[in-house]
């Protein structure tokens, strides 16, 4: 059979969006409780919660009248968010931790925080979240992903990504780069050890030594508040011997290949819902080979 471009988008969209509705009854009823989702067996050791978020370039209609970060104020891109369930059962002859292989299972949305919360909350309850002896959540800092975690998972760790801590001191060390001149390299060599052992307070001991008034302050303190708001997040000595995973490589990978290599292609420019519809096809491709069987009724288009 030959089908045209067309055909073949209309076909993809359509089942997309009609699997992307499944998810959401299917997440309604878990967490209200109508559908039980039984436990894993075996129960891995630690279940993992990575969460991010990505920019998918979208129509100008779709983003008509949202603010961006261009120069004109204009937004050119819509926020998926991103979260990837993994567990971890060892770890290395190291000491690191070792990711089970093929574990993963991901969920995607261009909804608001608080519909994906939802669907978070119910695919960490059917992957085991209330069995595991250790739950962990990672991110790189954004609040809403605090909010998340914290509402759905009160219980859990929550880890800030240490890649994304190092980037912030680079940009701390930028900010500086005017004071320390020529000890610039050796203050940032001495600042990117401290998050390793946990030392926040080293990092805004050593960027406040310096006096800095009016925009330049107001800089430092929005610099220095995400250390201070994510220190509890930022014990990579204590998570490392805990065997936890302190960095969100997982879904980072997920944001890429999943959504990046397909929705974010040169000269592609999506409907919302022809993005999402896509999404959904896309994680469930990516996800664990027992959570791409689709036994729903009425997943196909009727036949000419």
């Amino acid at each position: 059979m030959r089908l045209t471009a067309k055909r073949v988008e209309r076909a993809a969209e359509a089942s997309g969006a009609a699997q992307a509705a499944a998810l959401r009854d299917r997440a309604a009823l878990i967490t209200a409780r109508k559908l039980v989702a039984l436990p894993p067996s075996p129960v891995p050791d630690k279940l993992y919660a990575v969460i991010d978020g990505t920019g998918v370039p979208m129509t100008s209609k779709e983003t008509a009248g949202r603010p961006g970060k261009g120069e004109d104020g204009r937004a050119r891109t819509r926020e998926v968010k991103l979260a990837v369930f993994v567990t971890q059962d060892k770890t290395g002859a190291r000491g690191y931790p070792v990711r089970d292989p093929g574990s993963s299972s991901y969920i995607a949305t261009f909804e608001p925080a608080a519909v994906f919360a939802g669907l978070v909350k119910a695919e960490g309850t059917r992957r085991g979240a209330d069995h595991v002896r250790q739950l962990t959540v990672l991110g790189d800092g954004a609040a809403w992903i605090w909010n998340i975690a914290s509402s759905k998972f009160p219980g859990a760790t929550q880890i800030v990504d240490l890649y994304h801590a190092r980037e912030h001191v680079h940009d701390l060390t930028r900010l500086l780069e005017f004071i320390l001149l020529d000890w610039k390299d050796e203050w940032l060599a001495a600042r990117l050890d401290d998050p390793g052992y946990g030392d926040i307070d080293g990092i805004c001991k050593a960027a406040r030594a310096y006096p800095l008034l009016g925009a330049k302050k107001d800089e430092l303190d929005t610099a220095l508040g995400y250390f201070e708001n994510n220190a509890p997040r930022m014990r990579y000595h204590w998570f490392r011997q805990c065997g936890l995973f302190a960095g969100s490589g997982a879904v980072e990978a997920g944001c890429k290949p999943v959504i990046g290599q397909r929705l974010k292609l040169s000269g592609m420019h999506w409907t919302a819902a022809g993005a999402d519809a896509i999404t959904t096809l896309r994680c469930q491709q990516a996800s664990r080979p027992e959570d791409r069987i689709w036994p729903s009724p009425h997943n196909q288009t009727p036949a000419a």
